[in-house]
């Protein structure tokens, strides 16, 4: 570690293979903690290279428990996290929409780490029982349409660098990796990142791939659709900037979508819309989001996904995907 250090020190780069030996020895517990958070923070402080990102990716799908849900061919809508924006759980709310509009859903989450809440936070919250058991995920994917992959369960490689990342706080590259390493491996996917670079970079992995895929970044510096400013979307098949008037709607403030301080506060915002009672901004932002998701895998138009993410949420359906998944 002491060389890729000094190396990095001196601005230079790691290539992929040596990018993926880091991380298999991290999970071997090879460093001690201080290497590790020094090796983080370089990250921080520079860009990620494509040979990096991809190094660092392929260690990560190496080490992690598989899990074969190709069956139900889901869709794993994952934001990178890390744009320091503080949104209710929108990825995670939208999961359920597209769940209940008839699209199986492989859910990759964890624990918030540079925000208030992440995915995992609110659903254990409210009640979701997080397993790696084959069994158990599929019973729930094919009984509410949405099963939960609790990222620590599934790449316990990662535990030597859990505790480091909650005392730093901050985005890492972790960040950027969570959407790449869902363990089902899932053929369809929405994914949302936090900037234009990182944009760039997913495009160019995701095009070698045989994924069918929206990445999204909202110009605004959100790894989502926000509704408050153009957003990019790059697919399998096209490229585009989308506003709030292509579906007919009013742009957001960014107050309109804050998800709270506490996990207590953002699962009472997730409870609510869920159960009908959401504002017009959040209402409007799940459904974007969701529709985009549903057009993904269902090869539909935005606005024909838009209409059936209203109609799951408004109906009840994504309410009922939740209040099944917690019996479980």
């Amino acid at each position: 570690m002491k060389h890729i250090l000094n190396r990095l020190v001196n601005h230079e780069t790691i290539s992929t293979n040596e990018a993926k030996q880091v991380l298999i020895k991290i999970s071997k517990g090879d460093y001690n903690q201080s290497q590790i958070a020094s090796f983080l923070t370089v990250f921080m402080m520079r860009n990620i290279t494509l040979e990096e990102l991809k190094g660092f990716r392929d260690a990560l799908l190496e080490l992690c428990i598989p899990v074969d849900l190709s069956a139900y061919n889901p869709i794993d809508l994952c934001g990178t996290g890390g744009d320091g924006k503080d949104t209710f759980n929108i990825s995670t709310l939208s999961s359920f929409v597209t769940a209940a509009a008839g699209v199986p859903v492989a859910k990759h989450g964890n624990y918030g780490v540079s925000s208030a809440c992440g995915s995992s936070n609110v659903l254990e919250y409210l009640g979701v029982t997080f397993s790696n058991d084959i069994d158990f995920l599929e019973r729930a994917i094919a009984t509410t349409g949405i099963c939960v992959l609790h990222a620590p369960l599934f790449h316990p490689a990662m535990k030597n660098v859990a505790p480091i990342r909650r005392e730093l706080g901050v985005k890492t590259f972790f960040n950027m990796l969570g959407p790449m390493v869902n363990p089902s491996a899932p053929k369809n996917q929405m994914v949302g990142v936090f900037n234009l670079e990182l944009l760039r970079l997913y495009t160019y992995l995701y095009q070698d791939s045989d994924k069918n895929y929206s990445i999204v970044h909202d110009l605004g510096g959100y790894d989502e659709i926000s509704l408050t400013n153009t957003t990019k979307i790059v697919s399998n098949k096209s490229e585009v900037l989308f506003s709030a008037e292509d579906l007919g709607l009013k742009n957001n403030t960014q107050q309109a979508i804050f998800g709270g301080n506490t996990v207590a506060d953002a699962s009472k915002i997730f409870k609510a819309i869920i159960e009908g009672q959401g504002t017009e901004a959040q209402n409007n932002v799940v459904c974007a989001n969701a529709g985009l998701a549903i057009a993904t895998a269902k090869q539909l138009t935005h606005s024909e996904g838009y209409g059936l993410a209203e109609e799951a949420l408004f109906s009840g359906k994504a309410n009922k995907c939740l209040t099944k998944l917690i019996s479980l």
